[in-house]
């Protein structure tokens, strides 16, 4: 007998595809699976229903005439806005690299499984959602040449305590960097210690998601923090301390 799905009443997710059957057969097999589901058709629809009720997460299709998706994600804030997962039917390298780049949170070729599109949405949601026991010591901060970590709360605070952004990706990056200091670090194991399973299809991207971590890791106060080190890889120069 198969088990039921986990219902999860509380997370709201939000659907934004101009293909309608497509986009009412993934919002019913979401509710499904327990979560509550709105469905939009083009930006301007999607922008009512983020006014209306602000989503724990947008799965988002690039390819709709007027208003692409990208552009629609371009329209965002990085600060404010809720995790965002890509699909595209193209499924090129070039879109993929383009909205990492922007800042989406996760990207999936169409067709894709349902299932897989579930298990995606499980694991961004599970890296925004840290749970938290007043009870547990608190999480050390992590700190690196003035620079402040909270891996919890996934905030980044440079020399000065100005609040960084960061995008998921770069945030993962940052940490597989800060957990081994002082270290050359290979691509190929920076995009499995990141992806897992799912490097190869992101062999490309990460080029992109070092080049903006780079930039933003660009401080007067501090030197520079990741050096490439030729035909080897690239090191994080800094100690880090935890605490």
């Amino acid at each position: 007998m198969a088990s039921a799905p986990i219902m999860d009443l509380t997370t709201h997710i939000l659907v934004v595809d101009d293909d309608q059957g497509l986009r009412e057969l993934t919002g019913a097999f979401l509710q499904d699976h327990g979560y509550r589901v709105a469905l939009a058709g083009d930006g301007a629809s999607m922008r009512a229903e983020i006014a209306r009720q602000r989503p724990d997460l947008i799965v988002l299709d690039i390819m709709m005439p007027g208003e692409d998706g990208l552009s629609i994600l371009r329209t965002l804030d990085p600060a404010s806005r809720p995790p965002v997962i890509l699909l595209s039917v193209i499924g090129t390298d070039i879109d993929r690299i383009i909205g990492l780049e922007m800042g989406a949170d996760d990207y999936l070729a169409k067709p894709c499984n349902p299932r897989e599109l579930l298990a995606r949405i499980r694991a961004v949601l599970r890296r925004g959602t840290q749970s938290f026991d007043e009870s547990a010591p608190a999480t050390p901060v992590w700190r690196f040449e003035g620079w402040c970590m909270d891996p919890v709360s996934r905030e980044l605070r440079d020399p000065g305590g100005e609040l960084v952004t960061l995008s998921d990706g770069e945030f993962r990056m940052l940490m597989v960097f800060a957990e081994h200091p002082r270290r050359v670090l290979t691509r190929d194991f920076i995009l499995e210690a990141m992806r897992g399973h799912d490097a190869d299809q992101f062999d490309r991207a990460i080029d992109v998601q070092f080049s903006r971590l780079r930039k933003r890791l660009t401080h007067p106060a501090t030197p520079e923090l990741i050096r490439t080190v030729r035909h080897e890889g690239y090191m994080f120069t800094a100690p880090v301390s935890r605490g």
